[in-house]
């Protein structure tokens, strides 16, 4: 184990590989060739299996986040959401001393883990700069691999985060100037852009005349654009109401650290019947305006290692009228969890005149 980890750490950067490049968030490397390619939420994996040799090994980009504030805390955080709650490690870790390259922080861990009943190992390296942070996840059970881990860390190359500018500022007509507007960055908003959701489902209490027919559910969802800007929707479908309701709202976010503000611009209620009486938009029969609601939330991503799913977890001091009551899980205080869609988390379909 050893030596795959301090050779895997050297070659961090080096950048002697000349294949094909391909680019996953902020990362650019050169995939390993013949490997099996995945893409699960924030993580972009490669696989092989020697099924001869009942060896195999996964190498896992996983998409930058906010950095903590320095590569220790970094290092730290990942070694415990991606290495220990994921592998629940059986070995010492070994740590190597944090290197420097352009600017960037790298620093790198390996550890035991048992699989299928054999010994596997599990390498961490992270590396940090310019207000992000990055991880790279290598896993086997064969030191036959060790080249190949080498090859694919020697390719890697970090895109350093281009942060906007504050705008000049501008004078008013009697001459005294207004405060310069600032700019979130790109790669602020690069940690949560995408589309995220979330399902409370109605319970029906078995032999409860009055909750007889309740059964139903409302998802809530948001699209956290890059520029800045985004959307929420919201649909409750209950069995025994003979309408559908429907919440569309708009603005723009800002981050801030760990720190994600909602500046709603529109916010609409609006209630459609059921086609057949079922699961189905039909017409619309009332729009009224919402009350805008502003809410700074404490976020961050959260891997559930059970489910194999990143979550993204809004926490803030009280319930809100758009996210509903807090979630049942006690993983965080007071949090809302939003999973990424997928095909087995499908985005919110929409009216077709919406």
């Amino acid at each position: 184990m050893k030596k795959i980890f301090l050779l895997s750490v050297l070659c961090v950067f080096v950048g002697k590989a000349f294949a094909q490049k391909e680019t996953f968030d902020i990362v650019t490397y050169t995939p390993p060739k013949g490997w099996k390619k995945e893409v699960i939420g924030d993580i972009t994996s490669y696989s092989i299996t020697n099924k001869t040799k009942n060896s195999w090994c996964q190498l896992g980009i996983v998409k930058s986040i906010d950095s903590k504030g320095n590569i220790e805390q970094d290092f730290d955080s990942e070694w415990q959401g991606l290495i220990v709650k994921t592998y629940k490690p059986t070995g010492t870790p070994q740590l190597d001393e944090v290197k420097d390259a352009g600017g960037w922080k790298i620093k790198s861990g390996a550890t035991t883990f048992s699989f299928n009943k054999g010994e596997a190992t599990a390498l961490l390296t992270t590396i940090s700069g310019f207000d992000r942070c990055v991880s790279i996840i290598a896993t086997t059970n064969s030191e036959d691999y060790l080249k190949d881990i080498e090859l694919f860390l020697s390719s890697v190359d970090l895109k350093k985060p281009e942060t906007n500018v504050q705008l000049p500022a501008k004078k008013t007509a009697e001459g005294t100037q207004k405060e310069p507007v600032k700019q979130t960055t790109t790669a602020n908003n690069a940690a949560i852009s995408g589309i995220w959701s979330k399902t409370s489902s109605a319970r029906v209490a078995s032999g409860d005349a009055a909750s007889e027919g309740a059964g139903g559910y409302t998802k809530d969802q948001y699209t956290f654009n890059a520029n800045g800007t985004y959307s929420f929707v919201s649909k409750t479908f209950r069995m025994n109401m003979n309408k559908i309701i429907l919440v569309k709202e708009n603005g723009t976010y800002i981050i801030s650290g760990t720190t994600l503000t909602i500046n709603p611009e529109k916010c609409v209620t609006q209630s459609w019947s059921k086609s057949g009486g079922v699961d189905k938009w039909d017409s619309l029969l009332s729009t009224q305006s919402r009350t805008l609601e502003k809410t700074s939330y404490t976020f961050t991503k959260h891997y559930f290692s059970g489910i194999g799913i990143w979550n993204l977890v809004l926490q803030s001091n009280k319930p809100t009228a758009r996210d509903g009551a807090f979630g049942s899980n006690t993983t965080f205080s007071n949090a809302w969890y939003f999973s990424p869609t997928s095909s087995n988390n499908p985005v919110i379909e929409l009216p077709v005149s919406q």
